[in-house]
């Protein structure tokens, strides 16, 4: 199985096959617009700017579960996305990204790049409060956060995974690379 296997729902709810992304490089994020990390956006914008057109996408999909930061439509979320963070790249259906709804995009993400350790500025703040919620956060590969990214090469392999701490300009190296 490879990450062309999939079909996921675009922002009006239509099929989408991954194939179509065959020989790009891909950062695949699960995202919020009322979250500490939400300006990220930023940053991600500068990237997908910058190697677009040498054969970058990045895949947006809008999760709310992580403290609620996700609320209201995908339809709504991308009009945040579009009007407040400028965002040019593909927004995508709504979705859980663990649990018994887990789409199985992430499923597949997850298992492909299991959790490791989160790092980067406010690490310690991020395992304080996922410690607080669950002592045993690091036992399982369920995405931790928002903002949470996975980078994906040219061949469909899924290559690295990025917790929402880590530094974007690390993010943008490794796409370099793989560019």
């Amino acid at each position: 199985m490879s990450i062309y296997d999939f079909e996921v729902k675009d922002g009006d709810g239509n099929p989408v096959s991954l194939s179509q992304y065959k020989d790009k490089v891909l950062l695949i994020v699960n995202s919020a617009t009322k979250c500490g990390f939400t300006p990220q956006y930023t940053e991600l914008n500068e990237i997908y700017s910058e190697f677009n057109e040498k054969g970058f996408e990045i895949l947006d999909f809008p999760c709310n579960q992580f403290g609620g930061q996700a609320p209201g439509t995908t339809e709504e979320i991308t009009e945040v996305c579009r009007s407040k963070w400028l965002v040019p790249y593909t927004i995508f259906d709504k979705i859980d990204v663990n649990g018994e709804n887990a789409d199985p995009l992430f499923e597949f993400l997850k298992n492909e790049q299991p959790f490791t350790d989160i790092k980067g500025k406010g690490a310690t703040a991020l395992k304080l409060m996922l410690k607080a919620k669950d002592r045993h956060y690091k036992d399982s590969n369920d995405i931790k956060w928002n903002f949470t990214k996975f980078l994906v090469d040219r061949q469909g392999n899924v290559v690295r995974r990025f917790e929402p701490t880590e530094d974007l300009g690390d993010v943008k190296k490794a796409i370099e690379e793989l560019l």
